[in-house]
């Protein structure tokens, strides 16, 4: 992806080459415009000046016509072609620069045009009626032409310039421009849950830069204030919740021996310790959940040996999946290291490895492979259990999401309360990875994929 210097820069690039381009071919134009008013000015003067020395007498022969104005024609040959006709068309006199070419009369009546002659090329054409006289005048535009083109070369040249110069110059403005920016962006990275109280610096004055600043600072108030009340809150949880509940469980192991002898309240009261014990779990995950969530869990990472943590998992994974008749198999992948929090690491793959378990049937099988890429390290458990719905893949990891069939299911054993894969997934984020489901392509079962950040290249 492109940063946003880059784009500024190009755009100040195109910017200024655009404008200079505009101004080029607007200063062509002017160019080409003031060249044809300078020679119908031209041919104004030389008309008048042809119009003196014919004076007013009609009947002129064309042999007198051309003895009045032949030493004037022949000196102006370079400059103009030159035509003398009477008002009726009749043509008394041609320069000899035209040959045998005769020019034409405009076909809408204007006095100045331009148009292409035969053995002549593009000419620029005046017409003026001087009394009995109808004189035209003609100039020759290769002239011109070649002053257009040595112009549009020179401007193309400079375009090009003006082109590198700007993106030069728009990288230096747009890195200045943006060093504000930095300074927000550098500051807010900076601002963590373990480091709520920095602010950015508000420049001065009262510029929209400065209102940016004053509305960040605000909203990190609102942030610092709303991480503030979800410690007080897990804190305020772990204490009244917890604590009745120890009570509770104190009070029931206080009355287990009383109970003794009467075996219908002994089972209540085990479910009674059971439940407790549920809930103790339930609390205890809840809040990993929203400390992960709100980034109030600053675990201590360190580089972790990605083969001797499967290997140890892999025993306490074969032990659930022998107690329900499932196989599971640790399949071979490279060794290397990831960093991360052992525990929290082990908890992520134990809970796969346990809601794969529970979903598949006796007799079938789960199995645990891992592969390291340049950037990242990829687990993946596949189960043979029914698989999911393609809606319900995207839920499972949410919190409270339950399978709606386990086939390995024992009849009457307790189901979870779908917080298993919910902390997977806090899990991974918090150490900057992902989770995700998806249905197996070649049987029935589900492939859970975790991806996280690799710290170094792995060696096979």
């Amino acid at each position: 992806m492109k940063s946003f210097t880059f784009r500024l820069t190009l755009r100040f690039a195109l910017l200024v080459t655009a404008t200079t381009a505009v101004v080029l071919i607007a200063g062509g134009l002017l160019l080409d415009h003031q060249v044809e008013h300078g020679l119908e000015m031209l041919h104004e003067v030389e008309a008048t000046e042809l119009g003196g020395l014919l004076g007013h007498d009609a009947a002129l022969t064309p042999a007198a016509v051309a003895g009045r104005i032949k030493m004037d024609a022949d000196s102006d040959a370079a400059l103009f072609l030159i035509q003398v006709e009477r008002r009726d068309g009749e043509v008394l006199f041609r320069s000899a620069n035209l040959g045998e070419t005769i020019l034409p009369a405009p076909s809408d009546g204007a006095t100045h045009w331009t148009t292409r002659l035969p053995y002549v090329g593009r000419v620029h054409l005046s017409v003026f009626d001087i009394d009995p006289w109808r004189i035209h005048i003609g100039s020759l535009l290769r002239p011109s032409e070649r002053l257009l083109g040595e112009y549009a070369r020179v401007s193309l040249m400079l375009i090009l310039g003006v082109a590198l110069a700007s993106v030069a110059l728009g990288y230096g403005f747009s890195r200045d421009t943006l060093r504000p920016i930095r300074a927000i962006e550098a500051t807010a990275r900076r601002i963590r849950a373990d480091n709520l109280g920095e602010r950015v610096p508000v420049p001065s004055g009262r510029d929209e830069l400065a209102a940016l600043t004053r509305l960040l600072n605000g909203m990190f108030d609102r942030l610092e204030a709303s991480f503030e009340q979800v410690r007080r809150f897990t804190a305020d949880a772990s204490h009244e919740l917890k604590t009745p509940l120890a009570l509770i469980r104190l009070n029931a192991e206080k009355i287990r021996t009383r109970l003794s002898g009467d075996a219908e309240a002994q089972a209540a009261l085990e479910d009674i310790l059971e439940e407790i014990d549920q809930l103790n779990r339930v609390i205890e995950t809840l809040l990993f959940i929203a400390k992960s969530e709100s980034g109030a869990l600053t675990p201590k990472f360190r580089a972790v040996a990605v083969a001797p943590l499967l290997r140890a998992l892999a025993e306490d994974a074969a032990a659930l999946a022998e107690d329900r008749g499932v196989g599971f198999r640790l399949a071979g992948g490279p060794d290397g290291e990831l960093r991360g929090e052992p525990e929290l690491l082990r908890q992520l793959l134990l809970n796969l490895v346990t809601n794969a378990v529970t979903v598949t049937p006796p007799g079938g099988g789960v199995t645990l492979e891992w592969s390291a890429g340049e950037e990242e390290w990829l687990f993946v458990l596949t189960d043979e259990g029914p698989g999911l719905p393609e809606a319900q893949l995207a839920k499972v990891f949410e919190r409270f999401f339950r399978f709606e069939h386990a086939p390995g299911a024992v009849a009457g054993e307790r189901r979870g309360h779908g917080l298993g894969l919910a902390i997977c997934r806090a899990i991974a984020e918090l150490h900057g990875g992902s989770v995700r489901a998806e249905n197996r392509s070649d049987r029935s079962g589900l492939r859970l994929i975790v991806r996280l950040p690799a710290t170094r290249s792995a060696s096979v």
